[in-house]
Formats: structure tokens, sequence, C-alpha cells
């Protein structure tokens, strides 16, 4: 029946990818309902505290995550153990990316404005596994075709120019672009041609000399932010919960 499932309603080999994102996503979402009732000091959950010693969810996500990964690359794309490797994966990898601003910061950043960085990769990454899966893959989803074979040098240079427009965002300060781009290449091309951000490396590198370029960036900067910083913040509570205002030291709830 799994089989026929794989075969029949979704495109044949995305099974995997598809159980996976829905794990990431469900694992997500209830961590965040426990760690805000843990904080609000309601319900049977408490901080697992082993010895004085705090285990955040990122350690069992990191065993989950290579757990899957390699029982997903050892069993392929079909199958049951394919199925069960996807989502063991796709767990873990909420767990991790839950708190990845922990990660980048190593620091205990959870309920602190930088701990806003884990909602904004967790977003992120499920917009991009959801374009995959509706086709948007930048070296197709299925084989080649007689055809296309015929064109691989086509395709090969599109790609390269579509890196390049890639890292020219990234270097005006676009990351969410840039990394959206690598799968629409029509959205790398807006970052690339688009005003930098006036604290990008591409600013500092060719805008110094350019008063009145740099001065348009940042007059643009500041519009985009006043424009989207509140909606976006108000989006990122919502899913993730707001932050301290004054965090506390000596205390996290994650």
């Amino acid at each position: 029946m799994g089989h026929w499932f794989d075969r029949n309603v979704i495109e044949p080999g995305k099974l995997p990818l598809l159980l996976a994102l829905a794990a990431f996503v469900l694992t997500f979402a209830v961590t965040r309902v426990v760690t805000r009732m843990i904080r609000a000091g309601k319900g049977p959950f408490r901080n697992i505290t082993p010895g004085g010693l705090h285990v955040h969810h990122v350690v069992p996500g990191v065993v989950l995550s290579v757990v899957g990964g390699f029982g997903a690359v050892a069993s392929g794309r079909h199958g049951i153990s394919a199925a069960v490797c996807a989502v063991i994966f796709g767990t873990g990898a909420g767990l991790v990316l839950d708190e990845f601003a922990l990660i980048l910061h190593l620091d205990d950043v959870y309920w602190t404005e930088e701990g806003r960085q884990s909602v904004e990769v967790v977003v992120l990454t499920a917009a991009l596994v959801l374009l995959v899966l509706a086709g948007f893959s930048p070296l197709g989803v299925n084989e080649l075709s007689s055809d296309e074979q015929m064109s691989r040098l086509g395709v090969a240079l599109t790609l390269i120019v579509n890196f390049c427009f890639v890292l020219i965002a990234l270097s005006k300060g676009k990351a969410r672009m840039a990394v959206l781009g690598t799968l629409v290449p029509f959205v790398a091309l807006i970052g690339a041609i688009r005003l930098a951000r006036p604290t990008s490396v591409w600013a500092r590198r060719f805008y110094r000399g350019r008063h009145r370029a740099r001065a348009r960036a940042v007059l643009r900067a500041y519009h985009h932010d006043v424009r989207w910083a509140g909606p976006r913040r108000r989006l990122q509570d919502l899913i993730g919960g707001a932050p301290d205002r004054a965090p506390a030291r000596g205390r996290r709830d994650s």
C-alpha cells in the first residue's frame, strides 16, 4: 500500500521528503508548546537537569539526525525503512533547528532577541523543503529525458550563472533572497540587481567612495525595516513565543 501511495499520490521518490517535512514541522510545533508551558510553569513538563546539568533538546536532536541521516542514505528512497528514517531525521532536525540560535551564539539565548533566529531558520527551512516538494529543484527531481540530455550544457551554464547571482545577493546582505534564489533563479536575480544592505560586504567594498549610493542604501534599508520589522516580529512571536524583555540570568527554559 505504501508503494502504491508513493507512486500515485505524490511524485516518485518524494514520500520520504514529505514525511521528513511533516515530522520536522510537527516536532518544532510540539517543542515550542512544551517550552512555553515550562516557561509559564504550567503542566507536567520540566527542564531535564540530571546532576544539575541542563540537557537541551538539541542534544537528542543531533543523535536523531545522525541516526536518521545515515539510515536514509543506507535505505534509499523507497520502502518502509526509508520512511522511518525520514521521520527520525525530520524529528531530529526539528529539535536541532529549534535551538539554532543557541548553537550559533554558543549561549542559552532561547528566550532572547537573538533566539528569534531559530524561528527564522525553521520557517526558511520548511519553505525551502516545500519548494523542493513542489518541483522547484535546481538539478531536477526526476531523471532527464532524452531531449533534456541534449541540452545539459545549457542547464549547467544556467546553474552557474544563477549561482553567481546567489553569491552577489548574499554579499549584498540579502541572505533570505540568496537561499530562495538557489531554487528559484528569478529571486536570486532580483537580489543581485537591487541595492545592497549598508552593512553588507558589497556595500563596504563598492559603496565606500559612492556617497550617493550608500545614502540610498541606508534610506532603502531603513524604510524596509520600518515596513517589515513589526509584522515579522509579530509572526515570530506567534510561532515561537515572545522573547524576554529583560533576560533573567542563570535561568532559561528550553
